[in-house]
């Protein structure tokens, strides 16, 4: 889902950049296999607008640095790394105040220029992340081979087909959606 805002061939009045935004998600899983659930996240309550820089640096598999307003000063920006599965409704949005901009670019905020962005989005390129993670897919391997330009929604279909050939989901977990070409076994039921 796009910012309803103008085109890129309209520029509104006062645009700083643009910039992809999440939301809190209503329920965050924590603890051992994430079977604590809470409300939002320690810094953040639900449905919070967290504003997401390009990523310049790693800071963890699917982990970011986002901007957003802190659950009890809602006066002030402040950066966090926050984990991706924590967020959702992704988007893009306009960024017009220079206290959010001095937040975005962080260290590397240049005080002699107050509303230039240092690592800008291009609305297309923010797009294009929202989409994919609004509509996650998984990665695919087959009898244990890593396919990577194969990808399946999540959860994965039960079959696959790939190239005429259909493939059985075998094992799904945290590395993805694995097939195999051998049917599943059928279970054995005594005759009455």
């Amino acid at each position: 889902m796009a910012d309803t805002g103008p085109t890129d061939d309209e520029t509104p009045d006062g645009l700083l950049g643009w910039c992809l935004v999440a939301n809190v998600a209503r329920e965050t899983a924590h603890g051992e296999s994430g079977l604590d659930i809470q409300r939002g996240t320690r810094h953040f309550p639900v449905g919070a607008l967290l504003w997401i820089p390009p990523v310049p640096w790693d800071p963890g598999h699917c982990r970011w640095p986002a901007v957003g307003r802190h659950r009890g000063n809602g006066r002030r920006y402040i950066n966090v790394v926050v984990r991706a599965e924590d967020l959702e409704n992704f988007r893009v949005k306009g960024v017009y105040s220079e206290g959010l901009v001095r937040s975005l670019n962080g260290y590397r905020h240049d005080p002699a220029a107050p509303r230039t962005l240092q690592n800008p989005w291009s609305r297309e390129w923010a797009q294009n992340w929202a989409d994919s993670w609004n509509h996650p897919r998984e990665n695919v391997r087959i009898d244990g081979h890593s396919q990577p330009r194969i990808s399946v929604p999540n959860p994965p279909p039960a079959e696959l087909q790939v190239d005429g050939e259909t493939l059985h989901l075998a094992h799904y977990g945290t590395r993805g959606a694995h097939y195999s070409r051998t049917p599943p076994p059928v279970e054995w039921t005594p005759e009455p």
